[in-house]
């Protein structure tokens, strides 16, 4: 389930499977089913794209169907093993579609409260754009993971989204 309610006029609040409310500004749009949240924080081409839609200020809440093919190669997602990545290939660079990017290890590794009581492994992958031919380094960005196991829930933001540590320390969990 998923739902948006105005709380005031200038914050909203984003109810997520598994109990997951989120207080976010009003401004913010979301996208996408009960699965595969996209929460759009500024400028978006298609904000109906795919995860690897370029040119979109935006994170994602995903869910255990998402995982199950979330990993590299489409494999299951696990923190442990690599970041969200479902491609078997290189896709395109989220700010610049002309280039593809690719994810190194971990430079974070950890734990972060999401909500009293609830803790995520916290994750922080550099990603790098390249030039198709060559591989030659354009841009850099970073793709930050919350993941809640107990919950199956993964929060991933490409776009450094400013204060989204915040919302989610603060999220409140249905009892």
């Amino acid at each position: 389930m998923t739902s948006v309610t105005s709380v005031t006029s200038a914050t909203a609040l984003l109810r997520l499977r598994g109990g997951l409310t989120l207080e976010i500004p009003a401004s913010w749009r979301v996208y996408g089913t009960a699965d595969r949240v996209r929460v759009v924080t500024g400028a978006c081409a298609r904000p109906g794209g795919d995860f690897f839609q370029p040119r979109c200020d935006s994170f994602w809440v995903m869910g255990p169907k998402a995982l199950k093919n979330g990993g590299e190669g489409l494999r299951r997602y696990d923190p442990t093993q690599g970041p969200f990545f479902p491609a078997g290939d290189v896709p395109p660079c989220p700010t610049n579609p002309r280039y593809g990017h690719v994810i190194g290890k971990a430079t974070t590794v950890g734990y972060r409260t999401v909500g009293a009581g609830h803790r995520a492994h916290y994750r922080v992958w550099p990603g790098r754009c390249i030039t198709y031919n060559g591989a030659v380094q354009k841009s850099t960005f970073d793709q930050r993971e919350w993941y809640l196991p107990t919950s199956k829930i993964l929060v991933i933001d490409k776009w450094s989204t400013p204060g989204l540590d915040r919302i989610l320390k603060n999220a409140v969990w249905a009892r």
